[in-house]
């Protein structure tokens, strides 16, 4: 049916899987693909060449932050089809869409478009010198009222080519309610969401799921025809839009109003959606809720509910860290678990965290989180307004001598413990002096086998001395094996 088209060569499937990879490459679904990597391959192109492909089953799930919705993933060889759309329609709407459009875009982001809405604040108050008024709407259920037959229209409008229109079509008249896997949930969970919330409970023809790549693409094109009746018919300067929440500010307060009622027309005229009615039509100067932070002219600050998630996370691995034997004592020690896939994993998402609160005045707010959850000066030092691991694991040190010599380094003053297979071996300053002073040193030689391991905590306990436990991790490199801090005992409090 499309034999030779270019869009359907080997080379861009294998392409597409190489932009779809990024990011997932570790997990089960991509594994599985990568697995037979050239049969999944020919077998894609040879579906779309041929015009037989068809959408696999989809993964439903209910995600609860921020707030309660749900999310249905394609697989992953559906995933690469949607890389390969998107990659030939995306650099020709891109022409077309409007600057302040800041959804799924390269170059743009949540990020670009605070920047820019407090731009326009400071624009529209003359650097708060004099009053000024904004209007912020969002579509009600925008995913799952979208209707496909009004965005079909707008893709066959500007593509002519007959293989383009037969995927577009293939990819949004697709239902993924009709054949999905639910996990971790009940259909009646879906059920319980609010109608415009849930693709099961969307009208016929109607409906994105929410999680895909051509869902984010698509409702750019969908809601670019709302952008150009702001930008040119309504010639509304100040304009920002992050997929369906949207924000215009003006010096007239009547002027927005006015705006409101032309785009509400708009919107269910032309476009077949409703707005919310949780609009708000405020002076610049109480701040504007957007993306994350409450922005004004001259500043920006971070969402409350923002800090309440962090604050949430970082109990949580408290909880686990406690579980795992952290402790504080009333003599002033301290016990830290050196649990590396945890702390790696609190690393990620903490560093996510600092730098969304890097953008606004949030110096404060950091130093009242590093109070509050001291622990984290056991595990990172900050630099730069990230968290580095402190003693991260000594990848690049190979030979076991090189291992003993970094662990000294980066812990002085501790009395090493570290792992020989079956062996244990004492290391470090504090052991040397307590060789010639502690009297019951007789009772344990400097290398000692796994039977003598509860003596040992017992008497470096005893002695009071910053101690610190290196285990094997269990992986090798290049034959020797690798270690890794398990335990510090020492008198940071928290």
């Amino acid at each position: 049916m499309f034999e030779g088209h270019p869009l359907f060569s080997m080379e861009n499937a294998y392409r597409a899987y190489r932009q779809c990879r990024r990011h997932k490459r570790g997990t089960m679904n991509a594994m599985r693909f990568e697995r037979n990597l050239e049969e999944n391959i020919v077998a894609l192109h040879e579906e779309l060449s041929s015009g037989t492909y068809q959408p696999g089953r989809s993964i439903a799930f209910l995600v609860e932050k921020p707030k309660r919705r749900e999310i249905f993933a394609a697989d992953f060889r559906d995933r690469v089809v949607h890389h390969v759309l998107v990659g030939h329609l995306e650099p020709k709407w891109e022409r077309r869409f409007i600057h302040d459009s800041y959804a799924c875009r390269k170059g743009k982001g949540t990020h670009a478009g605070v920047e820019r809405l407090r731009s326009f604040a400071r624009q529209v108050t003359a650097n708060s010198t004099r009053g000024g008024w904004y209007l912020q709407l969002d579509v009600r259920g925008f995913f799952t009222t979208l209707d496909k037959h009004v965005l079909w229209e707008q893709i066959a409008r500007k593509e002519r080519d007959p293989a383009v229109l037969w995927l577009a079509r293939t990819l949004i008249f697709h239902d993924p309610v009709s054949d999905c896997r639910l996990r971790d949930a009940r259909r009646a969970d879906f059920e319980r969401l609010p109608d415009h919330k849930t693709l099961f409970k969307a009208r016929s023809g109607c409906g994105l799921p929410i999680g895909n790549l051509t869902s984010q693409f698509f409702a750019n094109v969908y809601l670019d025809a709302l952008d150009q009746f702001v930008k040119h018919t309504l010639k509304a300067r100040y304009y920002v839009r992050y997929c369906d929440d949207l924000v215009l500010l003006s010096e007239d307060r009547q002027e927005l109003e006015r705006w409101e009622r032309d785009i509400e027309a708009f919107v269910e005229g032309h476009l077949l959606l409703r707005l919310n009615q949780r609009r708000k039509l405020r002076p610049v100067a109480d701040g504007i809720d957007f993306l994350g932070y409450i922005v004004r002219p001259d500043y920006m600050l971070v969402r409350r509910r923002v800090v309440a998630a962090l604050r949430e996370r970082l109990e949580a691995a408290e909880v686990r860290l406690c579980a795992m034997g952290m402790a504080r004592h009333a003599d002033g020690r301290c016990v830290f678990a050196w649990h590396w896939p945890l702390i790696e994993k609190v690393q990620q998402w903490l560093n996510s965290y600092l730098g969304h609160f890097g953008r606004a005045a949030s110096r404060r707010l950091v130093l009242a989180v590093r109070r509050r959850f001291g622990w984290l000066n056991e595990y990172f030092r900050w630099e730069g307004g990230i968290a580095v691991l402190r003693c991260p694991i000594p990848r690049k040190v190979i030979r076991f001598q090189d291992q003993r010599m970094w662990f000294t380094t980066h812990l002085r003053g501790h009395a090493i413990i570290i792992q020989l297979g079956t062996y244990w071996e004492l290391l470090g300053e504090p052991v040397r002096d307590l060789a010639l002073t502690w009297e019951n040193m007789s009772l344990l030689s400097l290398r000692f086998p796994q039977r003598d391991i509860g003596l040992a905590k017992r008497l470096l306990w005893d002695t009071g001395v910053p101690v610190a436990w290196v285990e094997e991790t269990g992986r090798r490199v290049s034959g020797i094996a690798e270690r890794a801090i398990a335990w510090r005992w020492g008198a940071i409090s928290w």
